[in-house]
């Protein structure tokens, strides 16, 4: 009984670290996306993108799904057109903006 009581202590305390972890996560997401695509994209839940052809990140979501923009984010998201810089992300900030991302298509 001592052993089960100890057992469900440690899940309880890993299930509250990993829920504490998730929004540093995101918000490690959102400062990528911040830093890198907000002077042409809208990355919030609201709002008009600055740059007129650059869609709002939130539809974005709902054209491709954000775990299927791992690999582009991993390799350097290229553009057609000459606005748009290339970048690489490290794969900490993959994690975070699909986990950013994915608070966008909860929307």
């Amino acid at each position: 009984m001592k052993g089960q009581s100890f057992a469900f202590a440690a899940l309880a305390l890993l299930m509250a670290e990993t829920a504490s972890a998730q929004p540093d996560r995101v918000e490690l997401g959102r400062q990528a996306l911040e830093s890198r695509c907000s002077r042409c994209h809208a990355i919030g839940a609201e709002g008009a993108s600055p740059h007129s052809e650059a869609p709002p990140f939130r539809d974005v979501v709902k054209r491709y799904p954000p775990e299927a923009l791992e690999e582009s984010l991993a390799e350097g998201i290229a553009s057609g057109h000459p606005d748009m810089p290339e970048f690489v992300l490290a794969p900490e900030e993959i994690d975070g903006v699909v986990a950013y991302l994915n608070t966008l298509s909860d929307n």
